[in-house]
């Protein structure tokens, strides 16, 4: 069986990182992925849906000082469901992708090397950490039409 979630988005808000009195933390995030289609009239139409990130200890950490509202992010994990009690009694379920990778795909600023993204270390470093997704990754040839939300 495999529970496996690939986001590509944008941040809603600033993560949200609570810090624990043993050390460790947790931080909480919004990401917006886009689809765009064409309706029936030929008119393009984006659906935006909203996703629940929670990233543990390290890449909490580091999301909270790499992270801003707006940022582009790669992020991998599994979706989980939690049952909770709010503050009326009533039992809830929260549905969330628990992140095992998170990665800025935001440019930093121009340096010696030229434009290099700033990827955040995953929970499992991989040796290709230095790419933003494990591997090379090419854009479309001039001419080509490119049309991704992002």
């Amino acid at each position: 069986m495999i529970n496996k979630v690939t986001l590509v988005g944008h941040l809603g808000k600033d993560p949200e990182v609570r810090h624990f009195e043993n050390g460790g933390s947790v931080a909480r995030l919004t990401v917006a992925t886009t689809d765009s289609y064409k309706d029936k009239e030929g008119n393009w139409q984006n659906q935006t849906e909203w996703h629940n990130v929670t990233a543990w200890r390290y890449l909490a950490e580091t999301a909270e000082k790499n992270l801003k509202k707006g940022n582009l992010v790669y992020v991998e994990g599994k979706i989980t469901t939690r049952k909770y009690t709010d503050a009326n009694g009533v039992e809830k379920f929260a549905t969330e992708v628990v992140a095992n990778t998170l990665r800025s795909l935001e440019r930093r600023e121009k340096g010696e090397g030229g434009y290099n993204a700033a990827p955040l270390p995953s929970s499992n470093e991989d040796p290709y950490a230095g790419n933003n997704f494990g591997g090379n990754v090419s854009g479309p040839s001039m001419g080509e039409v490119d049309d991704l939300p992002f």
